[in-house]
């Protein structure tokens, strides 16, 4: 679907989320466990709920990303990274730190940059509001213009 940080690819079963990313279908389909694949996919415009939530966010409902259900594959290690990444409020950032501590292992902030680097659910698991503890905008796997206007969008960035 089009947004304004760029033509988002979503992959569903149902109303769960699989994987979403700004690059390709391809791109996510690589990055995917197999097993995801074996009933089959079919191409569709709009996947309902989260086609129309992910609308809501980019029309200004900042929370609506919230209501998505999300599933991806993961150790233990990144599934608390991703929870936790989930409780950061739209219109805020944490740092790699912040959010090493908020899962209890503030000593692993490298390992927290892996999970968010793993993140298989971007923008939806908000990776892009965790930034350097310098407050740096830092790295994002669909690049730095891509974090920007959605940093923007939430009102981080002028």
């Amino acid at each position: 679907m089009k947004t304004p940080a760029g033509m988002l690819y979503l992959v569903a079963r149902e109303h769960v989320l699989l994987a979403a990313g700004f690059r390709s279908f391809a791109d996510l389909h690589e990055r995917m466990d197999d097993s995801e694949f074996a009933i089959g996919i079919k191409d569709s415009k709009s996947i309902p709920i989260i086609s129309e939530l992910v609308r809501n966010y980019f029309d200004g409902d900042l929370n609506a990303l919230n209501g998505i259900a999300v599933r991806q594959p993961g150790s233990e290690f990144s599934q608390d990274v991703w929870k936790a990444m989930r409780k950061i409020p739209a219109g805020k950032t944490w740092s790699y730190a912040d959010l090493a501590k908020k899962i209890g292992s503030p000593a692993a902030v490298r390992a927290v940059g892996t999970a968010c680097g793993k993140n298989l659910v971007a923008p939806i698991i908000p990776c892009h509001r965790v930034v350097k503890s310098g407050g740096a905008i830092g790295n994002y796997g669909y690049g730095i213009e891509t974090k920007a206007v959605l940093l923007r969008h939430e009102g981080v960035l002028e």
